[in-house]
């Protein structure tokens, strides 16, 4: 086989996410394998370049595994004609000018979600590129989890006959960061530098209702910000500004009706951090990041209310587990996989900058039925 090299210039790994699932999850978990065999007899060979604004931690992360190549001055990266990705993982507010910036110099990109801090921006991101004529992606890793994977199987297979409802629940206590330091960074909690659960995840929540059930059509949410004060990395108090907590509903092309929580304020009691129950007429499943159960309508039980006795049985034990049928790869390695052979091979992709914006739509109308107290029409987005 013949070796094509493709060098990406990654900005935003030494953050927690750019760092563990795209740096060593995915492309150096890639050169670990040999490369990427795009199955022409070639290996795709990923060559990162570091950018980020910690001289430092960027020579630590490149000496670490052995990468020569790092710089703290991105528009000099992205004038380097030898690149041929832009990769982005910064924190929201800093992401959409670097962006426009790689698809200026004629750079493909991929990028973190939210794809920018409005929906106008982000419209207009997708747009650029297309009118660039360059190749655009998004991460939406869930989608390729394998609990979610298995939900699709369901849904392609017809399992559940007409789907009604959607009931997701995510979240997990965040640490104030005053006893126990913050699994979190302190920026999430300010809404001035881009931080909020509705930024960070109704986009999730957009692509994967949108892949699996169908068009978001209405939204309707509250938020809260139930934890007003925080510690952050340096021990130093501040006030949250932003959300914490987001209850959604959203209406579904076709009639189906979603209702996810978000929170970093509950503590979990459900087998997994996300779970997503989905109920048809023919049979329902739940679904988590790995696992998925199913009951199906011929073998569901006839439970009767009587609060006077205690039930003699286990709900969750007349519930069949879905069988993984194959091999899950790591979800965020998994989509690079298939956004480098769209470079290189021009193989269709569709989770794109457009994609992307409506995720950003989402949440925009989202905070904005939070703040007017009513549900709000999502229009269907195009360029």
């Amino acid at each position: 086989m013949t070796r094509r090299t493709i060098r990406i210039a990654m900005n935003g790994v030494t953050g927690r996410m750019g760092y563990r699932q795209h740096l060593v999850r995915s492309i150096l978990a890639l050169r670990e394998q040999g490369g990427l065999d795009l199955g022409d007899g070639r290996v795709l060979w990923p060559e990162p370049v570091l950018v980020g604004r910690r001289e430092h931690a960027l020579r630590a992360l490149a000496e670490k595994h052995g990468l020569t190549e790092w710089s703290t001055g991105l528009d000099a990266v992205l004038a380097d004609d030898s690149i041929d990705v832009y990769f982005d993982a910064q924190v929201t507010s800093a992401r959409a000018d670097a962006l426009t910036k790689a698809i200026a110099a004629g750079r493909h990109v991929y990028t973190e979600k939210p794809t920018a801090a409005d929906f106008a921006g982000a419209l207009g991101l997708a747009r650029l590129a297309t009118e660039k004529g360059v190749k655009h992606g998004v991460v939406q890793d869930k989608l390729f989890l394998p609990g979610l994977l298995k939900l699709k199987r369901l849904v392609d297979g017809g399992f559940f006959g007409e789907i009604l409802s959607v009931r997701g629940e995510f979240g997990y206590w965040v640490f104030e960061g005053d006893w126990q330091e913050a699994q979190r960074p302190s920026w999430n909690y300010r809404s001035e530098d881009g931080g909020g659960i509705v930024v960070d995840m109704f986009p999730h929540w957009e692509y994967v209702l949108h892949e699996l059930f169908g068009r978001v059509t209405s939204v309707s949410a509250q938020t809260a910000t139930h934890v007003p004060r925080r510690w952050d990395e340096q021990g130093k108090p501040y006030e949250a500004t932003a959300d914490d907590a987001a209850y959604g509903t959203f209406e579904l092309e076709g009639g189906a009706v979603a209702q996810i929580n978000s929170s970093w304020t509950v503590r979990v009691h459900r087998d997994e951090l996300v779970e997503f129950q989905v109920d048809g007429t023919e049979g329902s499943a739940v679904a988590g990041l790995r696992n998925c159960r199913v009951q199906h309508r011929s073998a569901t039980p006839k439970p009767v209310w009587n609060p006077d006795i205690p039930a003699t049985y286990s709900f969750r034990d007349q519930w069949q587990e879905v069988p993984d049928n194959t091999e899950f790869d790591n979800g965020f390695k998994a989509q690079w996989e298939l956004f480098l052979r769209h470079v290189v091979l021009d193989e269709p992709y569709h989770w794109d900058l457009l994609a992307g914006a409506r995720g950003v739509q989402l949440a925009e109308l989202g905070l904005r039925s939070a703040a007017e107290g009513r549900r709000l029409d999502v229009p269907e987005v195009t360029l």
